[in-house]
């Protein structure tokens, strides 16, 4: 009896999100044009194959989709893979999976913070960058505490927004694409398979950095508790992300490649897309002697709008799973498994993420920068250390770390299904 007072008395999230609300959550936390950023990358990587490294990608995240989906099944409640693991294998690997999680949900926002400061920094480089990281901190935070149905308009809007984007940019390389001639039968089928430069190798690598392109599905399971149906609906929108996804990736590289070919060099890997992007409109110049490539700029300010968008979703589910790990006792109930009264959210979870981003931003400068200093005293120049003030090397430590825990999470509720439905 006292048993089912407890659950009756302990506190839940309100069930408001339906079946397309969670898939525009995982779309969002994905980004709709996720391997624009990372395009010049993989196409060094893969040699030219970074659309077939792309679907092999998809397929290997839809059997861990599909286990989330599976768990969520077996376990409708906040925690995702802490709760999983912790209730099929053992409360300590639960625990140190859920906290491998936890740093890979709180490196989201906190590289996004980073991320969305250094583009708005390009493009309003009057402004401080210190001022930029304040600022996305604090706006990140802001809209969560507004609670989850705010949040779920706000994804709408941001994936209404990238479509169009993304409708534009392949209205426009198609009509480049097929307004120019070809050089052989082939030229649509070299992006999948290139015999002159295909290697195992080479794809194996690329499609090992391919799968950052789906590096947040599983935060659809921290939706559990506040999803309609969730028994249903976690496993669909899961499955459903990801392929919406995968094909919306695989076109976005595919277009790109019959574009640029492999033979000619990128300025810069880091903004490869765009500057593939930028040869298909004629350039514009403003103010007399100012040259503009148009759809380059327009990739880069949908690439902050993304990022802007990931970083919001990533704090939401940081904050449920911290709620979901403050209710089971593995973190201080009083504080991390408490709900707000009015909009009956985790508030103290998304205020406390909310810091540990915004500090996060400065924190990561130093630890590159001294970084940097280890591996080479002599060359931190002056141009090295605008670059890490700048953000770009502290991004590149936080996704590096992201990855490190994304994938123990992703082995964890792996392993946790195997368990429930295979011993």
């Amino acid at each position: 009896m006292s048993d089912e007072s407890t659950a009756t008395s302990a506190p839940r999230l309100r069930r408001t999100l339906t079946l397309w609300d969670l898939i525009l959550y995982g779309v969002i936390v994905i980004q709709p044009v996720a391997p624009m950023s990372i395009y010049g990358v993989l196409s060094d990587r893969g040699r030219g194959h970074v659309v077939t490294a792309i679907l092999i990608a998809m397929v290997a995240m839809l059997f861990t989709g599909i286990s989330y989906g599976r768990m969520a099944r077996a376990y409708p409640s906040a925690g995702s893979a802490f709760t999983y693991v912790a209730q099929e294998i053992h409360p300590s690997i639960g625990f140190v999976t859920g906290w491998s999680m936890v740093m890979d949900y709180m490196l989201n926002p906190l590289i996004c913070t980073v991320w969305c400061a250094g583009q708005a920094h390009d493009f309003a480089p009057g402004v401080p960058i210190w001022v930029w990281k304040v600022f996305f901190a604090v706006v990140f935070t802001l809209l969560n505490i507004r609670g989850i149905k705010t949040s779920a308009r706000i994804n709408a809007g941001m994936a209404a927004g990238m479509g169009a984007v993304v409708v534009v940019i392949f209205v426009v390389a198609a009509r480049y694409i097929f307004g120019h001639p070809h050089a052989d039968a082939a030229f649509f089928t070299r992006p999948f398979y290139d015999p002159q430069t295909f290697t195992f190798g080479g794809l194996f690598g690329c499609t090992s950095i391919a799968v950052l392109t789906y590096i947040g599905f599983d935060g659809i399971s921290t939706l559990s508790e506040e999803a309609e149906n969730p028994r249903r609906n976690i496993m669909l929108a899961t499955v459903l992300t990801c392929v919406v996804i995968g094909m919306l990736s695989a076109v976005e590289v595919y277009i790109a490649q019959l574009i640029w070919p492999i033979s000619q060099p990128f300025t810069d890997s880091n903004t490869a897309y765009p500057e593939v992007m930028g040869h298909l409109l004629p350039k514009l110049v403003l103010f007399g002697h100012a040259i503009v490539k148009p759809l380059a700029i327009l990739v880069g300010a949908t690439l902050l709008l993304a990022n802007f968008g990931s970083g919001l979703g990533a704090q939401i589910g940081a904050a449920r799973l911290l709620f979901g790990m403050g209710r089971s006792n593995a973190l201080p109930k009083s504080f991390f498994g408490k709900l707000d009264g009015k909009h009956r959210i985790p508030k103290n979870n998304v205020l406390f993420v909310g810091g540990v981003a915004l500090s996060g931003a400065f924190v990561l400068e130093v630890v590159a920068g001294y970084r940097s200093y280890i591996h080479d005293p002599q060359g931190l120049n002056l141009g090295i250390v605008l670059k890490i003030l700048n953000g770009d090397k502290a991004y590149g430590l936080g996704a590096e770390m992201l990855n490190f825990g994304a994938l123990i999470a992703f082995m964890g509720v792996n392993a946790a299904a195997f368990v429930r439905y295979y011993i």
